[in-house]
């Protein structure tokens, strides 16, 4: 007979592998549910439309994703396709962003909490890299980056902190990003730490980045503006 201790570990692996399982967009159970963005109802994602008013324009959206985007401070923008600009990616686990990047612009470290991502370099030169997560040595917090030139693929882990940066300083550069995900989400770290709404206590912040609080202070004060449009 199976101790209780047994028992509960094998629970918890069965727990475990059920998180797994679902940890990322599920799968379609029909051919399409094109989001209800006016349901009252609200679920993990969007309501169906009833797929008798389905039509084509709910695949469908004239991004004009050929033309250049004006880049903001930090010199990039990211113009992101997901179920929010196209009802019918709801449930179909995917999105796609273009990204532009003015001569040394970049697309600072950031996360996408639901999606790897995949990028492909359009025009120009990118300096790429991430960093994985606190696991135990000698990977903690290991830095992996590439030089990538046009035509060059790269892929981002999902939740790992991430960034681009463009090295020319004469040349803009664009890419194609996909994204596993119809909603990837995207948490700018520089902007979530130092931009909260209302702000992370200083107190807690000069211990973390162990420095003095008036250079967190000085952090805070300033315009963390987003390069998502």
């Amino acid at each position: 007979m199976a101790t209780s201790s047994s028992i509960l570990l094998l629970a918890a692996l069965l727990a475990l592998v059920s998180w797994q399982a679902i940890a990322s967009d599920p799968d379609p159970l029909q051919d399409f549910c094109v989001a209800d963005m006016h349901s009252p109802v609200r679920v993990n994602g969007f309501v169906c439309k009833n797929p008798m008013e389905v039509n084509a324009d709910d695949f469908f959206k004239a991004a004009n994703l050929d033309k250049p985007r004006v880049t903001n401070k930090v010199g990039s923008n990211v113009t992101l396709i997901n179920v929010m600009q196209i009802a019918g990616l709801n449930t179909l686990g995917i999105s796609i962003a273009r990204i532009d990047y003015a001569p040394l612009g970049q697309n600072p470290p950031h996360t996408h909490p639901r999606a790897t991502e995949i990028l492909t370099v359009l025009e120009g030169t990118l300096y790429v890299g991430f960093v994985t997560s606190n696991q135990p040595a000698p990977n903690r917090n290991k830095f992996l980056s590439k030089v990538l030139n046009k035509g060059d693929v790269f892929v981002f882990p999902v939740g790992l902190i991430h960034f681009q940066f463009n090295p020319n300083p004469h040349q803009p550069a664009v890419a194609i990003a996909a994204l596993s995900s119809q909603n990837p989400g995207a948490i700018t770290i520089a902007n979530a730490v130092f931009g909260s709404d209302p702000p992370i206590s200083d107190d807690v912040l000069s211990k973390a980045f162990q420095v003095e609080k008036n250079t967190i202070d000085y952090l805070q004060a300033q315009f963390w503006e987003s390069n998502h449009n």
